[in-house]
């Protein structure tokens, strides 16, 4: 779960006068503030952070077991002893052929290659799959001690899980804050932009949040839009923020496995017949998942996910799991008046100026509304 940035950057100072569209600048770039309240964006969800997601409460923070993974760990070794042992060889006897060699040579150097590479080869390769076990049980058992932060819609509350805590912390939905972090400097290899989102709230003397770092800023406000979307029943399920190539079909389950494995195939095979790809491109896709032991590692990710659901499920505290269970509709907290009139002011600003910055346009709505005017 991604507590921290791995940036030096200051924490954000979550005042009570802070609010959407507030900006907080600091010497090498700034903190965006995007909520409270949860204003709607208009960037499209995206949440690789989001693991389950129900009609009651979402887990984030933690995200699904990824097929990408195990296609490292097991095809990484593969791919590097197939280099070693063949490819090497046959570049040395290209090589050969370039600069003039006689054949008895070039085979010498091929075959002494092939013997060097294949001893070790076999060290380097078991060494590297060690290696690569060696860090995903490190993560799966951080990842089953791990409570995600849960949102729950019925509730409209968020339930965090503080470092070291025994009971969880139970948080009004629209009093939480979020924040974009933008922070730029200048490096040997010119100026370096690095971008982070983050969740928290103010506990007392300390600030409890969940921070990971963006590729850009607006990946990060889809971040947050995929958890806004969430808790203002906009998004349902996981294949609307976690399935850009649309490998899901709709009864399969929401995270990667061997269905993602035999759609994708399905849907190369129908892009070649319609003329959207060549044959070749087909070849490099079997090449690709040969050389990564095929459908073994969606096996093992569907295996991964089983295993989390049961060891996540004991680690939750009781407290946590009732507040977990459904609650019958007319007991469904309600979105205050104020974040719906906010809400519709926001969205018919951006439809009259799409083009200006969605942050400009959050500050413009909180100055149509202040807050001693809103508490009136």
């Amino acid at each position: 779960m991604p507590n921290n940035l791995e940036l030096d950057l200051p924490a954000p100072h979550l005042e009570p006068s802070r609010k959407a569209g507030d900006i907080e600048p600091f010497p090498s770039g700034k903190i965006t503030y995007l909520a409270p309240l949860p204003l709607p964006t208009p960037l499209p969800p995206h949440g690789s952070h989001i693991g389950e997601l129900n009609e009651v409460y979402m887990d984030f923070g933690l995200g699904s077991p990824q097929v990408f993974s195990w296609q490292v760990i097991l095809g990484g070794p593969l791919n590097v002893a197939f280099s070693v042992v063949f490819l090497f060889p046959l570049f040395t006897g290209f090589l050969g052929v370039i600069f003039g060699y006689g054949w008895e040579d070039i085979w010498d150097s091929m075959t002494g290659m092939f013997h060097v590479g294949y001893n070790n080869a076999q060290v380097s390769c078991l060494l590297m799959l060690l290696i690569g076990l060696a860090v995903w049980h490190y993560n799966f058992k951080k990842r089953a001690e791990i409570i995600p932060t849960r949102f729950n819609r019925q509730r409209r509350e968020v339930c965090f899980m503080p470092e070291g805590a025994t009971e969880p912390v139970f948080v009004p939905w629209e009093s939480l804050s979020a924040w974009i972090i933008e922070a730029k400097g200048a490096t040997q290899y010119g100026i370096h932009r690095q971008y982070g989102m983050g969740i928290g709230f103010q506990n007392g003397e300390r600030l409890t949040s969940v921070e990971f770092p963006c590729f850009g800023l607006s990946l990060a406000i889809s971040h947050w839009e995929a958890i806004r979307g969430y808790m203002e029943y906009e998004i349902h399920d996981l294949k609307a923020i976690q399935d850009p190539q649309d490998l899901q079909g709709p009864n399969d389950p929401p995270h990667e496995g061997l269905h993602t494995f035999y759609n994708a195939r399905a849907r190369m095979h129908q892009e070649i017949r319609d003329g959207l790809r060549n044959r070749l491109s087909g070849f490099f896709w079997y090449l690709y998942h040969v050389m990564t032991l095929w459908t073994i590692p969606n096996h093992l990710t569907e295996w991964d996910v089983r295993r989390l659901k049961v060891m996540g499920q004991k680690a939750l505290p009781e407290v946590m799991r009732q507040w977990s269970e459904p609650l019958p509709k007319e007991q469904w907290a309600q979105p205050s008046a104020e974040l719906l009139k906010m809400s519709e002011q926001v969205r018919a600003l951006h439809k009259r100026q799409p083009q200006r910055p969605i942050t400009e346009i959050f500050a413009e709505v909180q100055r149509l509304n202040p807050k001693d005017k809103r508490q009136a």
